[in-house]
């Protein structure tokens, strides 16, 4: 949709297709296309592809996102991930740890035992280092905004408990917040603590209902189960990644690199090359897993939620790029002086405006969003089913009442405690999206 966000409401015109002859209606501020053969549906083509593993990812991703979307609508109970998959997926996992408690356990020997020599120790003290990066890690909390824990905002938290439940698992121990048009759940720490981020980029152009279907869906990966938020499986990811990171040369644009840079890219190749190889076969074993977590946490948003809520939810999540780039262009114009406001008066009712935007956002638009990204094969990230999919999936599923509804006064509470973070947020997003 571009910028049209930043835009005023415009008048809805008409004019002829130029390809097929019918009446297209339009409005300024959104692209002009044609209802009955597609002209203009998708101006800007598909956007490329960052990597030839994320290449990987989203191919797989697309065809087990199809070939689960298929088995679900004709039993809801499919798509149970195989045992097969799930077993070697463990024992890959248990190899990679293997491998950096080996490194740990050598580099120690080299020091221990061949201190008398130079050469020994300093391997293993190299060793040990290697070890000490490549080890599983726990996950720490990470934010780029308010942490809110339960004495913040007890309303917020009761509503979380409650979507949990309904859900089938239980709450989460913090909850954080920025601009992002995002959310998400993760664990950190030694004992497994839970956390919430809630972007407020997402979160306020959602109704309540769309709200609480976010919660149902982002809650229920807990109660669905997952290979990769599993400890022995998702380490075992985060110390391949670290590997790869670590294997792969640092390259500068414009530079040819030395004889000795040559000969260290390749002794790189041969462990990078194992390490990307064994990354792929985990991927590969879990990611459709990851795809049946998903539909399910879909299918929680629509118990907790609605079937109506939790599409309108897939629908908002198709104009994130137009509400990151309004945002962004409110920032500019603080920073500029644009309309003669300072920064800290812009940060004022910046979410109320954001809302506003999207709230205007016509359902033709939406129906255009819908087609492109069924046309290119639209997913939230390189591992989440095709949007459209998940959407049909809602649809076609049996329409039922929400299990969880909040009245105007629980909500307004819960705007109240979430009110000090939003204000902080707001001056970020003004300080910092002009770049």
């Amino acid at each position: 949709m571009g910028d049209q966000l930043t835009a005023a409401a415009g008048q809805s015109k008409a004019q002829p297709c130029p390809q097929c002859g019918a009446d297209v209606p339009y409005d300024e501020r959104f692209v002009m296309w044609c209802t009955a053969c597609d002209w203009n549906v998708d101006p800007g083509g598909a956007e490329p592809v960052r990597g030839r593993f994320e290449t990987m990812q989203r191919r797989l991703a697309h065809r087990y996102g199809e070939q689960l979307h298929t088995e679900l609508l004709a039993d809801p109970d499919a798509a149970k991930v195989s045992d097969r998959s799930g077993t070697l997926a463990r024992v890959v996992a248990v190899a990679v740890h293997a491998i950096t408690v080996a490194l740990a356990l050598g580099g120690i020997l080299l020091v221990v035992l061949g201190w008398n020599t130079v050469v020994q120790p300093v391997i293993g003290v190299i060793l040990l280092v290697a070890a000490v990066a490549l080890r599983p890690r726990f996950g720490r909390l990470r934010h780029d905004g308010p942490v809110l824990r339960r004495p913040d905002a007890p309303r917020l938290y009761s509503l979380v408990d409650e979507v949990a439940s309904a859900v089938g698992t239980y709450g989460v121990d913090v909850v954080t917040v920025d601009a992002d048009f995002n959310a998400s759940v993760a664990t950190f720490g030694l004992k497994g603590q839970r956390m919430l981020h809630i972007g407020l980029g997402l979160w306020e152009v959602l109704d309540q209902q769309e709200r609480i279907a976010l919660l149902g869906h982002e809650l229920g990966h807990y109660a669905n189960g997952d290979l990769r938020r599993g400890r022995l499986i998702g380490t075992a990811l985060v110390s391949l990644h670290t590997w790869l990171y670590f294997l792969t040369p640092a390259r500068t644009p414009h530079r040819r690199r030395t004889v000795p840079e040559m000969l260290t890219d390749l002794l790189m190749d041969v462990p990078r090359w194992a390490v990307y190889g064994v990354t792929l076969l985990l991927e590969r074993l879990t990611l459709r897993d990851k795809q049946r977590a998903e539909y399910f946490a879909d299918r929680a948003a629509v118990r907790v939620g609605s079937a109506a809520a939790a599409a309108g939810l897939m629908d908002r999540l198709l104009i994130g790029d137009s509400v990151a780039s309004a945002l962004r262009t409110e920032s500019v114009r603080a920073q500029t002086r644009i309309g003669g406001a300072p920064p800290r008066a812009a940060a004022d009712g910046l979410w109320e405006r954001s809302a506003e935007r999207a709230a205007t956002v016509p359902e033709r638009e939406y129906e255009r969003l819908r087609r492109v990204a069924a046309l290119r094969g639209h997913s939230v990230d390189a591992t989440h089913p095709p949007t459209h999919l998940r959407r049909h999936l809602i649809e076609a599923g049996e329409p039922a009442a929400a299990a969880v509804v909040i009245g105007p006064e629980a909500a307004a509470e819960i705007a109240a405690e979430l009110a000090p973070a939003r204000k902080t947020v707001a001056h970020a997003v003004i300080r910092d999206l002009a770049g």
